[in-house]
């Protein structure tokens, strides 16, 4: 099981105070990285050192609008592409950036949850 590192350790920092509620914020290993869960809802994956926020269909275009790029894999020779998003450029260095894209992952993975 992978150890969590520095970058890992700040994110999970940076996004304490949406765990201080009636849910628990807790990071998880996970396929080579890390998932970080609010309560048992994954709405971050990290890969290689970058954060990715789960989008949905109300919440895509503005990721995508704000230069976001999607999470994707090779698997079969493809290159496959999942439901996850960088986080737009300087915002894991500035947590009043980071929260209101943090708040879109975290509608967006309870959404999905739902279905």
């Amino acid at each position: 099981m992978a150890k969590e590192n520095e970058f890992v350790a700040h994110v999970r920092d940076v996004l304490a105070p949406f765990g201080d509620g009636p849910e628990s914020l807790r990071v998880r290993s996970m396929f080579g990285g890390f998932g970080i869960f609010l309560g048992d809802t994954m709405f971050v994956l990290i890969a290689d050192d970058v954060l990715y926020f789960k989008v949905d269909d109300q919440t895509q275009a503005d990721f995508e609008d704000a230069g976001a790029q999607p999470f994707t894999f090779m698997r079969g020779g493809k290159a496959r592409q999942m439901s996850y998003y960088t986080a737009p450029d300087g915002a894991v260095e500035d947590p009043e950036t980071l929260h209101p894209w943090a708040e879109r992952a975290i509608g967006a993975a309870k959404r999905n949850r739902k279905r």
